[in-house]
């Protein structure tokens, strides 16, 4: 899949066009991608708490004034019903609908939040010579929920969800070391080898994204992931919310290296 190095304002403005409605791995390079999680005030506090406790799943990097759908610190201008390709609505923990477009959908008591996304370090990993199969063949990543329980708050709680990329076994400290600079995009791999060791039985199998393929003396690497509150809401089943679809991410116009800790 050819890379798109447009500046991500040009690549939200294809996206609230309708010109892209998939996935956005590749995408906006260099620039941080966002996990979303929109929910009423009265619920608010609830999770920006449990983001608080699960900083490796919900990492935060913006949480928008109530009503306001516009991500000034990450994005001015941008605007948080139109600029991701796919959406998922969520009432009392049942998916509703999914959509395009949440302007129907959006209430002046929302607050949205946005968390780091492993699209991020994915960079990393490719500048670090580690070959990501999903990129290369325009597939998403496979993820899955886990036998990892969060740590609850409030009305929130639920497993946490990983991303699974097959890396080289020669290669597994460089993943380790690239991601590990990014813990505000989920930082190292909570896992690596067997899946069944974090309830995952079937590799074959992802519950969200596409089946990844694994040449030989590849292994299996786990990093949490920002489909978390997804899980969370099938969980504890808030009335209502409304997040990405997995894999098509909010592009914001932050440079990965302001995620970079060292």
């Amino acid at each position: 899949m050819p890379i798109d190095r447009r500046h991500p304002r040009e690549i939200r403005a294809d996206i609230r066009g309708g010109k892209i409605s998939g996935h956005t791995s590749g995408m906006g390079e260099g620039y941080v991608q966002a996990n979303l999680a929109v929910l009423p005030k009265e619920q608010a506090y609830d999770f920006l708490l449990f983001c608080q406790r699960n900083p490796r799943p919900c990492p935060l990097i913006e949480v928008t004034d109530v009503g306001s759908p516009e991500p000034v610190g990450v994005a001015p201008g941008a605007d948080l019903r139109t600029d991701i390709p796919r959406y998922r609505i969520y009432k009392d923990g049942v998916l509703a609908d999914e959509v395009t477009d949440v302007t129907p959908y959006w209430r002046d008591d929302l607050v949205a939040f946005l968390l780091g996304c492993s699209f991020t370090f994915e960079w990393a990993l490719l500048e670090a010579g580690i070959d990501l199969w999903h990129v290369k063949h325009g597939k998403n990543v496979a993820m899955w929920p886990t036998s990892i329980e969060c740590r609850p708050a409030g009305a929130f709680y639920g497993p946490m969800v990983v991303s699974m990329r097959p890396v080289p076994a020669g290669q597994l400290s460089k993943a380790v070391t690239a991601s590990a600079r990014f813990p505000n995009a989920h930082g190292a791999p909570v896992h690596i080898g067997d899946p069944k060791a974090i309830g995952i039985e079937d590799i074959t199998q992802p519950k969200w994204g596409d089946a990844q393929h694994f040449d030989p003396g590849t292994v299996p690497v786990f990093w949490a992931c920002g489909v978390t509150p997804q899980a969370v809401a099938l969980k504890s089943k808030p009335p209502f919310m409304i997040t990405h679809s997995p894999g098509s991410m909010f592009i914001t116009d932050l440079p990965n290296s302001s995620l970079a800790a060292l």
